[in-house]
């Protein structure tokens, strides 16, 4: 017998020989988790800490005199996400499936409150003062409608994929929602949003007839509100040529793509980021990626965008499952989920890369937040859920 058969032959033989309680705990595990989003999820969001921690040092010196302000607050939030997740992933889909409409109910709530007793960050009322943290109210309200549009779709899924009507009434909801959010205002979160929710309609079974005339009315709509206020108008015209305006709308465009330049193919080392010493501002926040690249380099940049795909598709993945056992709420959730995560992971890519106006958007999971870990913490447990409902559904 070939050597490698006779290795192969043993460690299959000592596979069977280990105790039955240690294979079953196993196979179990395997069963009930998927691995790769696991794996992906937890790298990103160890590669944000480190990122934090770097891009922070300067801003965190000069705010609040300690070098790892930013980086002891970020290691609570993911605590924190992390927390979130777990407790999400154990609770039965049922009761979110069930409960739509009070979560839309919360939704409208948070997205009014934060109106009213808000705090007001660089012209935006956005966050909800919560003590030693600042809750952004948008960030779980759109979780909300997520959950009320998944359990809307499936107790009318035969009206949205048949009549214009029932498709179009749950849009309703949204452009109330998303006027709420540009009184804030969040134009972001807004696209974000309405993505999220075309991208669930549309795997629905939607008819594709009434799935464009909404989009163009949609599109429409976005670029509408995209121009009727002078600063995101000044915005687009900064985005067309951001180096004939780099000391002024465009400078924070000018910096992120000196980042880049500077970090060419390997980087220049975890902490050797020039960019970051006061010359890109929100370097720890929005623009982390340009100081990623910097540091890392396109390697590093290529390697963080591999990561993002593998948790995005097996989000999809997790979905597709979903929907092949007939657990539709979990699926189209899953769907929601996922093109969420996909969209604002583009978003912030196109703004630090020059391919997109500036728009104030988290990088999910590395960005510096509370409230982007808490509600991607959320949005993974629910994904979680799923995922372990549906390999139940299959053993049944």
């Amino acid at each position: 017998m070939r050597p490698e058969f006779t290795r192969i032959t043993v460690r299959l033989s000592a596979w069977r020989d280990l105790p039955q309680w240690l294979r079953s705990g196993h196979e179990s595990w395997t069963r009930t988790l998927d691995g790769w989003l696991l794996f992906s999820s937890l790298s990103l969001l160890l590669l944000g800490w480190i990122l934090v921690s770097s891009a922070s040092v300067a801003v965190a010196e000069a705010w609040a005199g300690s070098a790892q302000y930013f980086a002891w607050r970020q290691s609570a939030f993911i605590l924190l996400a992390v927390l979130a997740a777990w407790v999400v992933s154990r609770i039965p889909l049922s009761l979110s499936r069930f409960n739509g409409h009070w979560f839309l109910v919360l939704a409208f709530l948070l997205l009014v409150a934060v109106l009213l007793i808000g705090r007001e960050v660089n012209g935006s009322t956005r966050w909800i003062s919560l003590g030693p943290f600042n809750l952004q109210a948008s960030e779980i309200a759109k979780i909300c409608l997520l959950v009320y549009l998944a359990g809307y779709l499936v107790r009318h899924l035969q009206s949205v994929r048949e009549t214009f009507s029932g498709f179009f009434k749950p849009l309703i909801l949204v452009v109330l929602y998303g006027g709420l959010l540009i009184a804030q205002p969040d134009y972001g979160a807004l696209v974000v949003v309405m993505s999220a929710v075309m991208g669930m309609v549309f795997l629905a079974g939607v008819r594709l007839s009434h799935f464009i005339v909404v989009l163009v009315l949609a599109a429409a709509g976005l670029a509408l509100i995209a121009v009727a206020e002078p600063y995101r108008m000044q915005r687009l015209i900064s985005f067309t040529d951001p180096w004939a305006r780099q000391f002024d709308s465009g400078y924070q465009l000018t910096q992120a793509l000196i980042a880049f330049g500077r970090g060419q193919w390997t980087g220049l080392g975890l902490g050797n980021s020039v960019q970051k010493l006061f010359y890109l501002p929100e370097a720890h926040t929005d623009f982390i990626f340009s100081i990623l690249a910097e540091e890392l380099g396109l390697v590093g940049a290529l390697a963080t965008l591999s990561l993002y795909a593998l948790m995005i598709l097996r989000i999809f993945r997790v979905g597709r499952r979903s929907e092949q056992v007939k657990h539709f709420y979990a699926a189209y959730l899953c769907y929601g989920v996922g093109v969420v995560f996909a969209v604002q992971v583009l978003i912030n890519l196109g703004v630090n890369t020059g391919l997109l106006p500036t728009k104030g958007l988290t990088l999910p999971l590395i960005s510096y937040g509370g409230s982007s870990l808490l509600g991607s913490g959320i949005m993974l447990g629910l994904v979680f859920r799923a995922d372990y409902e549906s390999r139940k559904k299959v053993k049944e």
